[in-house]
């Protein structure tokens, strides 16, 4: 266990951005570092109790990142909540601590129960790092399912089987082709994105406080390998790459035209196109003609108070209807082989030619090694 590793950097007043929360399109969930007695919740935590007493009906606990639940544009929160409650006799709350996952592993820490019944929104990355920092299981695995086998393999991501994938988005860039007067074109590969004529084009974001950040990053690690990354990295840096803390930081900076390119995912021209935005400005170049696969998943809590409850709302998750409307709102792909997803939907989600993906087992004691490599060589600079 590296739980060292991990309290050096969390300090003695709480967790730091080690574990971004993904989303979707919308944005990325930024980090705050938790404080407060160890009997209590964060202040910006929501909690409830699990069944309630006289018979009522029980409360179903999530936690999630804030996007999911209140995104500007849209979010699946709302609707699940609404479609979830419609059909079962129970109450669905929604839990989303400003550090994400990061309040329940500090929570862990200290020994203070959970206080939620299930997470939305983890990914490969996050269970690493949990599984490095906790000497208990914060998750169990999830069972009882019977939609589980809709799931397309290729998406499951937990080799211990706690976290269900019910989305995933590919990292690639997104590009406005009307820049330099609508002369601007993409690079093809990563060696492309070297170039003079691409010299302070590209917005990025830091892979030790972004999931999408740390998913590029990633990519870069398969593309140039483990011995040729941080000289990559150095040679982005040369031709004057920009690295923002997180997804939306870069995002909104592109949208204002401070570079043609950003790292983002590439179901981008949904979003624009629902937004009736100019296409040529969102336009999708995946380099070395790969997409960096990011499904997200859903895990019970090892200290769930309804337990049963909580799989059948993993179950409703998996829904084919369900999958494509989370997928919609959440601008990703479902993780189901059973969804059918609206025609606009299909038009503009982009998927790349190659999925590549690091799984569990290559990202186990190998991530905070390349990341913490990466902030020496590159951040510290």
């Amino acid at each position: 266990m590296r739980r060292r590793t991990f309290l050096k950097a969390a300090g003695a007043g709480g967790v730091s951005a080690l574990l971004a929360g993904c989303t979707g399109t919308g944005g990325e969930q930024t980090t705050t570092e938790a404080s407060g007695d160890a009997t209590e919740t964060t202040a910006t935590a929501t909690t409830t109790e699990g069944t309630t007493a006289g018979g009522e009906s029980p409360t179903l606990t999530v936690g999630t990142y804030g996007s999911f639940v209140d995104a500007p544009s849209s979010s699946p929160g709302p609707w699940l909540k609404e479609a979830f409650e419609s059909e079962f006799d129970a109450t669905l709350e929604w839990q989303t601590p400003d550090s994400g996952v990061n309040h329940y592993i500090e929570r862990a820490l200290r020994g203070v129960e959970s206080g939620a019944d299930l997470y939305v929104g983890l990914d490969a990355q996050m269970l690493v790092r949990i599984d490095e920092n906790l000497d208990e299981a914060l998750f169990s695995p999830a069972e009882g399912l019977s939609r589980l086998g809709d799931v397309n393999e290729q998406l499951n991501f937990d080799p211990q089987g706690r976290a269900v994938p019910y989305d995933t988005g590919y990292i690639s860039l997104v590009y406005d082709e009307t820049y330099d007067d609508g002369d601007f074109v993409a690079p093809e590969t990563f060696d492309d994105l070297l170039e003079s004529e691409y010299a302070g084009a590209l917005l990025a974001q830091n892979p030790t406080s972004s999931a999408t950040g740390q998913a590029f990053l990633l990519h870069t690690i398969d593309a140039k390998g483990e011995d040729g990354y941080l000289d990559y990295w150095a040679s982005l840096k040369e031709n004057d790459v920009r690295v923002l803390g997180n997804w939306e930081d870069s995002y909104n900076a592109y949208s204002n035209g401070e570079a043609p390119m950003v790292v983002s995912y590439s179901t981008d021209q949904v979003y624009a196109a629902e937004s009736g935005e100019d296409m040529a400005q969102h336009q999708i170049r995946f380099l070395n003609d790969q997409g960096y696969a990011n499904p997200e998943g859903m895990a019970p809590f090892a200290d769930a108070s309804n337990p049963d409850l909580a799989a059948e709302f993993m179950d409703f998750m998996l829904r084919p209807e369900v999958q494509a409307e989370i997928a919609v709102r959440n601008v990703q792909f479902p993780a189901t082989t059973t969804a059918e997803l609206p025609e606009d939907f299909a038009q503009y989600a982009q998927e790349p030619p190659e999925a590549v993906t690091f799984s569990y087992d290559r990202l186990q004691n190998n991530l905070s090694d390349w990341t913490d490599a990466w902030a020496r060589e590159f951040a510290s600079k």
